[in-house]
């Protein structure tokens, strides 16, 4: 049987396998990644560019996003980072004894 973890989604938390999860955080972080060199890409391209526009800067950031070697370099940073966390949240938790604990008043 899969090892089951919660995913918070809209307010409600729903059960999904845990390499599903990490593999949905993994999506998220090239997603969030992408738009940053866009913003960053599109907006160099404006101000600096031969012909400041946004086509020429959309243009620039497909060209570079395409690349194999870029996005080859996205997933492996991507992957590291989610692995990174997940094992730094278990030593939090092996340094702390027992993991979370619920305080009682």
């Amino acid at each position: 049987m899969m090892e089951t973890t919660g995913l918070a989604v809209a307010g409600r938390r729903i059960s999904i396998p845990r390499l599903f999860k990490r593999l949905l955080q993994i999506a998220v972080v090239l997603c969030l990644t992408g738009a940053v060199l866009f913003v960053i890409i599109v907006s160099n391209g404006m101000l600096a560019g031969r012909q400041p526009s946004m086509q020429a800067g959309l243009n620039m950031w497909l060209a570079f996003i395409k690349r194999p070697e870029i996005q080859l370099t996205a997933v492996i940073t991507a992957v590291v980072a989610v692995l990174f966390v997940y094992w730094q949240r278990n030593q939090e938790r092996r340094a702390s004894g027992s993991g979370t604990r619920r305080l009682e008043t």
